[in-house]
């Protein structure tokens, strides 16, 4: 079987290329990246391990995929990122996205090739109480441009269901080490200021407000689980390993390195993000996502240590 993956140079691409010969049923994997925000560096040693085959191209254009022929299955990574940064490119995230999206769908049903498509969690916004994917339309609350593509790009999988088989997946926010990682998550951002003795700046109303996180090895179980399972039922799920306040961040950080400075800052923007996410649907389908980013946390300060 062949697998395609977009944006493959990535913070979880890279993660998933390390290891995706543990993936059974793949047995040669193509990757495509533009290389405006990643580094083939980060595909360095796995690249040979794994068979991967590295192709430099550009999806937000029509017909770039037209030389990959056979394609059994493709996980669609690629994409402008950053939830904060996308009120500044907001236009160029629209762009670029969404013909990314529009032409993966096209591919795919064109090869009958089966899609693991990536949204997120923040489609859910502020929200009061647990939400979990039976959460009606007119509730979800995407409060960047970000999130708002997002869900667009579910609704564009939702009409051409007949046409294609995947599965989205709401990834919550990532934590966890790779060859690839970006440090514009709060995890990370908040692992790499306090390994520099920098000032952590924490938006004075999201310290007690909930957001889910996903580890990097969670999220290489669903890729697993997905092929190996033939788990494509054109359906929507929740995907995260735990549920933390900003606050709970923090102190998992301070239980590695006791001596953080915290700064409380004002924001227009994501101050109003607060959504604590139901992952009971995943559960019954058999796949349990239970890393605690304790041990990411962990991790990401130790590969930090020598900065």
């Amino acid at each position: 079987m062949n697998l395609l993956i977009t944006g493959g140079c990535g913070h979880i691409d890279s993660y998933l290329a390390e290891n995706i010969h543990k993936i059974k049923k793949i047995k040669k994997t193509f990757i495509i990246d533009n290389l405006k925000t990643t580094q083939i560096s980060s595909l360095f040693k796995s690249q040979k391990k794994n068979n991967l085959n590295f192709y430099i191209k550009d999806l937000s254009i029509k017909n770039s995929l037209n030389q990959f022929k056979k394609i059994d299955y493709v996980i669609h990574l690629a994409s402008m990122t950053n939830a904060a940064g996308s009120f500044s490119k907001k236009k160029d995230m629209y762009t670029n996205n969404l013909n990314c999206m529009k032409n993966i769908i096209n591919f795919c049903i064109k090869r009958k090739s089966k899609l693991i498509h990536i949204s997120s969690t923040s489609v859910y916004g502020k929200q009061t109480d647990i939400v979990d994917e039976t959460c009606e339309k007119k509730y979800l609350k995407p409060q960047s441009p970000y999130a708002e593509i997002k869900l667009i790009e579910e609704n564009m999988l939702k009409k051409v269901r007949k046409k294609i088989n995947y599965t989205t997946f709401r990834f919550g926010t990532i934590a966890g080490t790779s060859k690839g990682m970006r440090f514009h998550t709060a995890v990370n951002r908040f692992c790499l200021d306090a390994s520099l003795n920098r000032n952590i700046n924490v938006y004075k109303t999201a310290l007690n407000q909930y957001r889910p996180y996903l580890s990097l090895s969670d999220a290489f179980k669903i890729f697993k689980f997905s092929i190996e399972k033939n788990f494509f039922n054109n359906d929507i799920y929740n995907a995260l390993s735990e549920n933390c306040t900003v606050n709970d961040i923090l102190k998992k950080i301070k239980l590695f390195k006791k001596d953080i400075k915290i700064k409380l800052v004002s924001s227009p923007i994501m101050n109003q993000l607060s959504y604590h996410v139901d992952k009971s649907k995943l559960n019954k389908e058999g796949l349990a996502l239970n890393k605690k980013i304790k041990s990411d946390i962990k991790d990401t300060l130790n590969l930090l240590k020598n900065i």
